[in-house]
């Protein structure tokens, strides 16, 4: 009976220390790594033409062709529409005939003159009557002067009835058509578009903007531009533009890109994601981010300590990229960070490392941890 209670006793022991003793949890976990991180600021703005011209006419006319297809793109100087030039072609023929009959006159006032200086000098004619004679000679002259402008001005009016493509671009739609009347300065003919490269404009608020100018000062500031339906589709640019004034309603300041715009993917008036490059943190402790837990005080990660327990640390967050998070406060580079299975974690509770890739466990020891991907 003796031996039976001893058992007994025995049994009762190792079933109380099982209890006490509860199995470790398995967690995955990763170190703690060095990494560079850019410190990042994301707004939404919107693709502008780096260059747009609204065509309009120089004169009163009528649309006697137009010569491009909506959505094409043209040269500089490439012939968009043509003006009817009839009247401009008249009235230019007549102010050179004009010109070429004053040319007759100066010369028959500069031969007149000739004459009259030397019967001047043979005491034939008056000194008054050669002043008169060199003063219709210098009317002439300036007869002339005005008769060649006016021809000029004529010519000009002539060349404008042929409108050319100003820069570069995509022309857009059709604003006139054969037949149309337009009116100087005031009627529009189309449209050309600069989107090569390509502006984006953006507010950011102004708490930013004494980080923004030492960045900018910093050298060339970069920005990463994504579709918000698309967020595969990227391009990088750099900032070109910082307006000089806040706007005092809405405490934002007006900031602008430039994207290379290959293929020519965007296209002016689309909505983008923008994210501006403020800095880029050096030697910054990273995690990935399913190791960031939320709580009551705030974000915090359990740590794996040398002897296998979890240990919950209070973090604060410097930046975040991608898949991962920099940490400004709470955890040292080379730690153990547990990335699943918190849901079973407490403050001191012993964990068991899992290794993602084939399921298996290893107790934690000081160097076990596998890297997250």
């Amino acid at each position: 009976m003796v031996v039976a209670l001893l058992g007994l006793a025995a049994c009762s022991d190792n079933n109380a220390k099982k209890k006490a003793d509860p199995a470790p949890v398995p967690v995955t976990a990763v170190k703690v790594e060095e990494n560079e991180i850019p410190v990042t600021l994301k707004v939404v703005g919107r693709a502008e033409a780096y260059e747009s011209v609204a065509l309009k006419s120089r004169i009163d006319g009528q649309v006697a062709a137009v010569l491009f297809t909506e959505g094409q793109h043209v040269n500089k100087g490439d012939v968009l529409v043509r003006l009817d030039p009839t009247d401009f072609a008249a009235k230019l023929q007549q102010l050179e005939a004009t010109a070429a009959r004053d040319e007759a006159l100066i010369a028959k006032s500069r031969a007149d003159t000739a004459r009259y200086s030397a019967l001047r000098d043979r005491n034939f004619v008056s000194e008054e009557k050669v002043n008169d004679i060199r003063t219709n000679e210098a009317a002439a002259t300036a007869n002339l002067r005005a008769s060649r402008a006016a021809a000029e001005v004529a010519r000009l009016q002539l060349s404008y009835t042929t409108v050319r493509a100003p820069i570069t671009g995509v022309v857009g739609a059709r604003l006139v058509f054969p037949g149309s009347a337009v009116k100087i300065n005031e009627t529009n003919l189309a449209v050309v578009n600069r989107i090569q490269p390509l502006l984006v404009g953006f507010s950011i608020p102004e708490k930013h903007l004494s980080r923004l100018r030492t960045a900018i000062k910093g050298g060339e500031m970069k920005v990463d531009v994504s579709l918000p339906n698309d967020p595969s589709q990227r391009m990088a640019g750099k900032v070109i533009f910082l307006d000089n004034t806040v706007d005092a309603t809405t405490g934002t300041i007006l900031m602008k890109a430039s994207l290379p715009n290959d293929g020519e993917k965007l296209t002016p008036g689309q909505f983008l994601n923008v994210t501006l490059i403020l800095d880029t943190l050096q030697k910054a402790a990273t995690v990935p981010n399913p190791a960031i837990q939320q709580g009551v005080d705030g974000n915090f990660v359990y740590i794996i300590k040398d002897d296998g327990s979890a240990e919950m640390r209070k973090i604060e967050i410097a930046a975040t990229t991608g898949r991962i998070t920099a940490i400004s406060k709470g955890v040292e580079i080379g730690e153990t960070v547990v990335t699943d299975g918190h849901l079973r974690l407490a403050p001191g509770i012993k964990v068991k490392i899992k290794e993602p890739d084939s399921g298996k466990t290893s107790q934690a020891t000081d160097n076990s941890a596998t890297t997250g991907k």
